[in-house]
């Protein structure tokens, strides 16, 4: 018999050890020996059950219940969830050890966890962003739970979240050594980003308020609301922005993610200035900027979870339309257009690879979220220089049409330079043969006259349409203005653009343009009665027209009779017939200082814009009331 017994006792200790593996396995826990890595992804133990109704610890369904299903891609909950448990059981195989449990989407609101030890509950602990961060257990923008772990304990860990964000929950179990070396590389990543995008940011911004550029302006709001939305989604704003306000961290996202969507499309509006290129598109734009802003500003008074639904939705809506946009202007030949759809399909790229792991459709060892960020980083980089390309060609032309203003400045005076010479020439020879050559005098006085006024007609009149230039209208404007103030008289600004002139060039030809703004000037020379009267070319296809000593109601006659005139003119080029009309702006008003005149010209072409911007084809008055057609 005591042979016997210790022979009894191995066999039931052999029996109760294989009937626990065998429930082990039936139960699928996920067992601990000393050969397990530092680092474990847990999700393919991990069991999940949706309650119907809020239900206590106590009354959830048995671990080996077919309720709790596989917390797999097909079950994975989307968007908002309420009552969804999360179970994981573990047997630990091994020497004492640490371990902490990782919870890796900082962005869950309410979390509690329950742990038990061989059935017992241990701990009882809430976690989520809708707490203050410095109640967390450990200090760090995941969700952290430390747990010793002993030999042959069995430790069942239940999770009960609620949320109206993202339902992804990632988990891993790792070692304190481990943890701390993806803390570091995590940091290190993170810092690196939001160095990156912070550091563009401010420097936009400076050079947006040094220069004033429209262009900057957006970019700079664009990277700095961009930045702090992904320092939110990392949980980085929360640690260190905001730790103390959780109602702030439950509405931050909803409202910076159609923000920085409405500064995108402004951006994207300067940068591939399609107000110069499309004026469809530029509206489109203009619309989906106010209604991202509108959506931003209504996100604190709706669920998190339509807002979330309304800005993916947005935003997968935006991104195409801009994806659209610049991929049509780069097919025009826009080389901005060409280096933005660059930029930009890099951010979709991302954003769409963080969509496929998040899907459970790539797998990878990659955080879901990575993909997103460093396509963002890319963009805003890209971006940037963009930017500084563009800043660059503009500073070029500018410099090259100076340079050319230089060297025709210098032209006339060299012509100048030679007239005067050949005049002291011709006064030194008049000298000598003062008396015996008057007759040659005369004719060589009246040559050296005409040279003279060529030239200065040439500093003067328009070479393509022989009407005055810019610089002719800019001195006259003062001259006139002087007089109207002396003698109180009503001075008129006529400011005209041709409509569509551009769509003449592109179907016609740029030949066809400039027959077109010939014929064009010299209908109006033909118009103007007066010998006061100027007409002058103002740039590309608008002309100015200054009347001195003309009433408002004479001047809108006067400008009607060119519109009329205009829309009649037969203009037939290589057979096909060139509709034309053109809009004009008016403005009167007796000058009573020196920069009046200018105000003036300010009115005129106000006016114009609001012709043009009334259907084209048409006359209207500048007056202090709203809307004055003629």
């Amino acid at each position: 018999m005591p042979k016997s017994l210790p022979a009894l006792l191995a066999l039931l200790l052999t029996v109760l050890m294989l009937s626990g593996i065998s429930a082990a396995r039936a139960a699928a826990p996920l067992i601990l020996t000393n050969t397990s890595s530092d680092e474990l992804d847990i999700n393919p133990w991990v069991k999940q059950f949706i309650a119907a109704s809020h239900l206590e610890v106590q009354a959830l369904p048995r671990a080996d219940d077919p309720l709790w299903q596989d917390a797999g891609r097909d079950n994975r909950p989307g968007v908002g969830v309420k009552n969804l448990w999360l179970r994981l059981d573990i047997e630990v195989r091994s020497n004492p050890q640490e371990r902490i449990l990782a919870i890796n989407n900082p962005l869950l609101d309410k979390v509690k966890l329950y742990h038990f030890i061989n059935g017992n509950l241990m701990t009882e602990l809430s976690l989520g962003d809708h707490q203050p961060f410095e109640q967390r257990p450990l200090r760090s923008t995941q969700f952290l739970y430390p747990m010793q772990l002993k030999p042959w304990q069995h430790h069942s860990i239940l999770l009960h979240i609620d949320t109206e964000g993202s339902a992804h929950v990632p988990m891993t179990l790792l070692t304190p050594g481990r943890l701390s070396q993806l803390s570091e590389t995590r940091s290190l990543g993170h810092g690196l980003q939001l160095g990156i995008l912070s550091a563009i940011g401010l420097f936009s911004l400076f050079v947006a308020l040094t220069t004033r550029s429209y262009s900057y302006r957006y970019y700079a709001a664009y990277v700095l609301s961009m930045t702090l939305l992904v320092a939110t989604i990392q949980g980085i704003a929360f640690r260190y922005l905001w730790p103390n306000w959780p109602a702030l961290q439950a509405w931050v996202i909803p409202f910076l993610l159609p923000l920085v969507i409405c500064f995108a499309v402004m951006f994207a509006e300067k940068i591939l200035q399609l107000k110069h290129h499309n004026i469809r598109m530029l509206r489109i734009c203009r619309f989906s900027a106010a209604f991202c802003l509108f959506l931003a500003l209504l996100s604190p008074f709706i669920s998190y979870t339509l807002a979330i639904y309304c800005n993916m939705v947005t935003l997968l809506g935006v991104s195409l339309v801009l994806l659209a946009f610049s991929l049509i202007q780069a097919f025009q030949g826009q080389k901005l257009a060409k280096l933005y759809l660059f930029g930009w399909s890099m951010l979709l790229a991302g954003a769409a690879s963080s969509s496929l792991i998040y899907l459970s459709i790539i797998n990878t060892q990659l955080d879901p979220v990575a993909p997103a960020m460093l396509g963002v980083t890319v963009e805003i980089v890209f971006m940037a220089a963009v930017l500084a390309i563009r800043f660059s060609d503009e500073r070029k032309a500018k410099l090259r049409i100076q340079q050319e203003a230089l060297e025709q400045s210098q032209r006339i005076r060299e012509a100048r330079e030679d007239a005067l010479k050949m005049e002291a020439d011709a006064n030194e020879r008049l000298e000598e043969m003062v008396q015996e050559r008057t007759l040659e005098l005369e004719i060589a006085l009246r040559e050296l006259n005409e040279v003279n006024q060529k030239l200065t007609e040439q500093t003067t009149i328009d070479s393509l349409t022989g009407v005055k230039n810019r610089a002719a209208f800019d001195k006259r404007l003062q001259a006139e203005g002087r007089i109207s103030r002396r003698q109180q008289t009503p001075m008129a600004l006529l400011m005209l653009d041709i409509d569509h002139f551009k769509r003449i060039n592109d179907k016609y030809g740029h030949l066809a343009g400039d027959q077109t703004l010939r014929l064009i000037a010299e209908l109006m020379m033909s118009q103007l009665k007066r010998p006061t009267d100027l007409v002058s070319r103002f740039g590309g296809e608008e002309f100015a027209i200054i009347l001195p000593s003309t009433d408002a109601e004479g001047a809108v006659a006067v400008a009607e009779n060119v519109r009329q005139a205009v829309a009649a003119l037969a203009i037939n080029w290589e057979s096909q017939n060139i509709p034309l009309t053109v809009s004009i702006g008016v403005s009167c008003s007796i000058i009573e200082s020196d920069d009046h005149p200018l105000l003036l010209l300010e009115q005129a072409d106000k006016a114009l814009y609001q012709a043009k911007h009334q259907g084209r084809n048409r006359v209207c008055l500048h007056t202090d009331t709203p809307d004055t057609h003629s």
